[in-house]
């Protein structure tokens, strides 16, 4: 609709996650660093979690493009817990067979998968998005899922990304052997003032932009009324420029958005805004409490340390795929760490 007049090649503000829009902000580099630790280290369990629209997918999506050929990767999308089907959707997830098969014959067709993907030098790693729907009894099936092992080895790794209500989830005492593996967590919170002017410049970017269409002035009231959403950002980005087009406004000047604020205000969307505010402005929830052993939480500073003396020589930076290097990086940016690959005997 509004492309051509503003000499985009798409829209640069869709809320379908999209890894090719991904702007690195402070918070979003630390839980990428996280998730890569995870993965390097074969940490039996990651956490991520954080509010509503936070960019949990988006983050997911970009690791999952990097992935070391060597790993073997489910992912779970809103699976519904309390149907007894955690098998199927695994099984499912690792493309399968598992139709008309009893517990008893998933279970072992799943160890055999893993054990099979380890005697090939690979690892199954399991993840699970929107893992707050999940519920105690699914979440100890988990447990003993990854009570797999060979040679010493722990051949399942699970990593958890949800919304903060996984954190109450994990709370539960019943769930003490469970939280006891977490290797690494992160709350991921929403953007602060001076990032989502970057935020934006990069989406408009990326989606083909040559001028720049939102000025510092205006970033900062979209702050004020998204909170630093990414999605709630996306979202009044996309309506703005709905608006500047039907204007013919080339630039979404201060004026033109408070005015469009002032509208809004009479709208469903306004009370959509108000509500996903509430839900992310969320402090980042207590860490799981557990009476003994407690799990070793590492910082992603601490990460990115213990990371670099488990790796080979860091490769040249760039975009990871199969067969090739990924990164970890600090808070800085700074690569830090190449993916150790397992040699095959």
């Amino acid at each position: 609709m509004y492309e051509s007049f503003y000499g985009l090649k798409t829209k640069p503000f869709q809320t379908v996650p999209d890894p090719g829009f991904l702007y690195l902000s402070k918070g979003h580099d630390l839980a990428l660093t996280m998730l890569r630790y995870g993965l390097m280290t074969a940490a039996p369990l990651t956490v991520i979690t954080g509010a509503v629209g936070a960019g949990k997918t988006t983050l997911l999506r970009h690791i999952m493009n990097e992935m070391p050929e060597e790993l073997t990767v489910g992912l779970i999308s809103n699976m519904q817990a309390g149907r007894g089907e955690l098998l199927e959707w695994v099984m499912m997830a690792l493309s399968q067979p598992f139709a008309g098969k009893s517990y008893v014959e998933l279970f072992q067709a799943f160890q055999d998968f893993v054990i099979e993907r380890y005697a090939e030098g690979r690892r199954v790693v399991l993840i699970f998005d929107e893992a707050q729907n999940l519920d105690i009894p699914t979440l100890e099936e988990l447990r003993l899922l990854s009570n797999i092992n060979a040679d010493g080895e722990q051949l399942l790794q699970l990593i958890l990304v949800g919304q903060p209500q996984l954190r109450d989830l994990l709370n539960d005492p019943r769930l003490t052997q469970f939280v006891q593996r977490i290797v690494s967590d992160f709350h991921l919170m929403p953007l602060e003032p001076e990032e989502v002017e970057p935020y934006i410049d990069r989406r408009l970017k990326v989606a083909g932009a040559h001028w720049k269409i939102f000025p510092a002035e205006s970033c900062a009231l979209i702050h004020e009324a998204t909170g630093g959403v990414p999605r709630l950002i996306n979202s009044l980005c996309d309506l703005c420029l709905v608006s500047g087009f039907s204007a013919e406004e080339k630039v979404i000047r201060p004026e033109l958005l408070r005015e469009f604020l002032a509208s809004a205000e009479k709208h469903e969307i306004y009370r959509q805004f108000r509500r996903l505010r509430s839900a992310a402005e969320v402090e980042a929830p207590r860490r799981p409490a557990v009476d003994e052993e407690p799990p070793l939480y590492l910082d992603p500073g601490m990460a990115a340390r213990e990371a670099s003396d488990l790796a080979a020589p860091p490769g040249p930076a760039g975009p990871a795929g199969p067969g090739r290097k990924g990164s970890v990086r600090d808070g800085s940016g700074a690569e830090v760490i190449s993916w150790p690959r397992r040699g095959k005997d």
